[in-house]
């Protein structure tokens, strides 16, 4: 049932808290709802989540519209995420969708999102994903030039950054992947000394968001351990 593994993963994500000495309050728990049905999510709604996270921006369009009625009704506020790659012709609507973007790897996407946000009146939440795994198919900017991306953003008055995202290489042994959550975690560090607003660290899913926590995660991205396997 969701209802047992909602609270599964919110025990877990004390357990992680607590025994890296951290305050359980500190983490936001994002539900990844990528394939998952309106049905899905408004129980999701009803059980006490109010975060999700979408990797498409069109498909978090036709969710969000969906679910309008449903909120009103329940009085209930949703915060939506884009935590996947957002394309540039997709920063229109992204801005105009999510409380938070994750996705941000680029002066040119920054820029396209400044420009937006400046139409509707709008500081645009963003956080700055670093590559730090070899892999082809990851996105993000490589860990020496995230300085400079932050300091471009910084003088973008229509943008927030406040933190870094990574999405690191897939290991059956989640100890495996802690060297990639330790890197950014790091990186955030040395950052944030010169640019205090550099706070949040948005990594660990599923498998591994245990031990992205001890490393120092202050945002998990969690689909399949909430709605077991997509179909």
């Amino acid at each position: 049932m969701l209802s047992e593994r909602i609270s599964s993963v919110f025990k877990k994500i004390t357990y992680a808290a607590l025994k890296a000495g951290r305050n359980p309050e500190e983490i936001k728990l994002i539900a990844v709802t990528k394939s998952q049905s309106i049905d899905k999510i408004k129980e999701a709604a009803q059980l006490g989540l109010r975060v999700f996270g979408e990797n498409r921006v069109q498909e978090a369009k036709n969710k969000i519209e969906a679910l309008t009625e449903f909120m009103a009704q329940w009085r209930i506020n949703i915060e939506w995420h884009m935590i996947g790659h957002l394309q540039s012709n997709k920063a229109k609507d992204a801005v105009r969708l999510f409380e938070l973007i994750h996705s941000v790897d680029s002066e040119k996407l920054a820029a396209l999102i400044n420009k937006e946000a400046e139409k509707i009146g709008k500081i645009q939440r963003v956080l700055i994903q670093v590559k730090l795994s070899e892999e082809e198919s990851k996105f993000g900017i490589e860990p020496e030039d995230t300085e400079k991306l932050i300091e471009f953003c910084s003088k973008l008055p229509n943008i927030k950054v406040e933190g870094l995202m990574t999405i690191p290489p897939y290991f059956e042994n989640p100890e495996d992947v802690r060297p990639y959550f330790r890197k950014l975690r790091q990186l955030r560090d040395f950052l944030s000394g010169k640019y205090s607003f550099i706070k949040e660290l948005s990594m660990g899913m599923s498998h591994d968001f245990e031990v992205a926590i001890e490393e120092g995660a202050t945002m998990v991205r969690i689909g399949t351990a909430l709605f077991g396997q997509r179909i």
